[in-house]
């Protein structure tokens, strides 16, 4: 015969009859690792629904209910997987920029040409990018954007600690090329180039945060990124050796 018991993760069936064990506890552990892989499976569905939803309906517009519906899953089991809506976005967000190209993933011909070159080629493929692979940008976007300091924290953390677009490689790299000031703590250049390059790009690639930089007057998009990278010249770059006088 069996009952049930309740804990504070759910409800589970127990034996009332002492040595009726069911079978598969004959194997603890293989149960144990089938339980896990299904849970596993289960939570990166959640967090490709997310990531859709978050995508198209923004982070105050997601609804918990539509992703749980969509997976096929209670919203309880959301709950219970990424303990409120603000563990599923961070989550969701954490996969959405792991999935974005790193600075240093340019063409190997474009990186040779160094830091700069690099640097002018993303700029210059923002909106083309974005587009290819909307979904987790967008979600990146809305990490930026669209949410309150309770989620900024943790998302700040995590981008400090993973540096999921290899920033501080990117700067090193152009340390070592003496294209970059070395009289600067690289951490701080990376930082900056994380503060302004992104908002940078965030504007060329969104009308919704363009205040007419860009978009006012788009036939002046590839001065604008000239400037753009010019102007950041003037902070971090190396100083170039002075010619000698005749």
């Amino acid at each position: 015969m069996w009952t049930e018991a309740s804990t504070g993760r759910g409800t589970f069936a127990i034996s009332a009859t002492v040595g009726a064990m069911p079978d598969q506890d004959a194997h603890p552990t293989e149960g144990r690792t089938k339980r896990a892989i299904e849970a596993e499976a289960r939570r990166e569905r959640i967090i490709e629904a997310a990531m859709r939803h978050f995508a198209e309906h923004g982070y105050r517009g997601g609804r918990v209910e539509d992703i749980a519906q969509e997976v096929g899953v209670a919203k309880g089991t959301v709950f219970l997987d990424f303990g409120s809506k603000e563990g599923l976005f961070l989550e969701a967000y954490q996969a959405a920029v792991s999935r974005l190209p790193a600075w240093l993933d340019a063409p190997g011909e474009v990186v040779e040409e160094g830091f700069w070159a690099t640097l002018d080629y993303w700029l210059e493929r923002t909106e083309q990018f974005i587009d290819d692979d909307w979904v987790p940008n967008r979600v990146a976007m809305i990490g930026r954007y669209d949410t309150g300091l309770g989620l900024r924290r943790p998302i700040d953390r995590f981008m400090r600690s993973e540096d999921p677009f290899g920033t501080l490689e990117f700067v090193e790299y152009g340390v070592r090329r003496g294209e970059l000031r070395d009289d600067v703590d690289v951490e701080m250049i990376a930082s900056m180039l994380d503060w302004l390059a992104e908002r940078f790009q965030d504007a060329l690639a969104s009308e919704e945060l363009d205040p007419g930089l860009i978009h006012r007057r788009p036939e002046r998009r590839g001065m604008r990124i000239k400037e753009f990278l010019e102007v950041l010249r003037t902070g971090i770059a190396a100083e170039r050796p002075e010619e000698p006088s005749d």
